[in-house]
């Protein structure tokens, strides 16, 4: 009872200052205001936002283990790629008449309902890899199957054959070994050891599906 007994005898005198301010120092300020992207111009931000999709591009023709894509996730890569081979197998009709690929909103939803399925699976196995994280890597990694859909549509050209269904199937092959390989290197380390063959064995799926759509397009 008597821990507190000298407390009443503290007086504060009237000459100390007993508020403060916090402040910031002009430099640290200057910089946060420097780093701002509402500062930049919107040239500069697209330029910026460009050249982040490149360099996600160029991890995944060079794949190797790397959390690159995991890092700096971001949609407009997936987007992007998805236009383009939406776009490709687009079908074309003539007075009514069926053509020989699916319509861009079937290929949309394909890609993106596989990857959000791919994604929710790999939560449910117990990865340790975020949502949007996931729906990164397994858009960026159709950047071979994208570039494969634009060497058939070249081939394709020349006129059917024998021939021209085997060199494309050769590159449909290659370019879905490819993206398999791509997105499994950067989400391998995602899933539990004793459990990765079941995160692998939907991509694989996921990735064939779009394969079957490239090689069996017919303009």
């Amino acid at each position: 009872k008597y821990q507190f007994a000298g407390l009443s005898d503290i007086s504060i005198s009237e000459d100390t200052p007993v508020e403060g301010e916090i402040t910031i120092p002009m430099r640290s300020r200057a910089r946060e205001f420097d780093s701002s992207t509402l500062n930049e111009s919107v040239r500069n931000t697209i330029m910026r936002d460009l050249k982040a999709v490149g360099k996600k591009f160029m991890h995944v023709l060079y794949p190797r283990k790397s959390n690159a894509l995991l890092r700096d996730w971001d949609l407009w890569g997936p987007l992007i790629l998805c236009v383009s081979l939406a776009l490709m197998l687009q079908k074309s009709s003539v007075d009514g008449e069926p053509g020989g690929g699916p319509q861009f909103a079937e290929v949309f939803v394909i890609i993106w309902f596989g990857a959000v399925t791919i994604t929710i699976n790999s939560k449910l196995l117990g990865g340790n890899i975020s949502f949007f994280q996931s729906l990164c890597v397994l858009g960026y990694c159709i950047l071979p199957l994208t570039a494969a859909m634009l060497i058939c549509r070249l081939v394709l050209l020349a006129g059917p054959g024998p021939i021209n269904f085997m060199i494309r199937l050769f590159v449909v092959v290659v370019m879905f070994a490819w993206s398999v390989i791509a997105s499994t290197a950067f989400l391998a380390d995602s899933q539990p050891p004793n459990r990765k063959a079941l995160a692998v064995y939907p991509v694989f799926l996921f990735y064939f599906v779009i394969s079957w759509l490239i090689l069996t397009f017919t303009p």
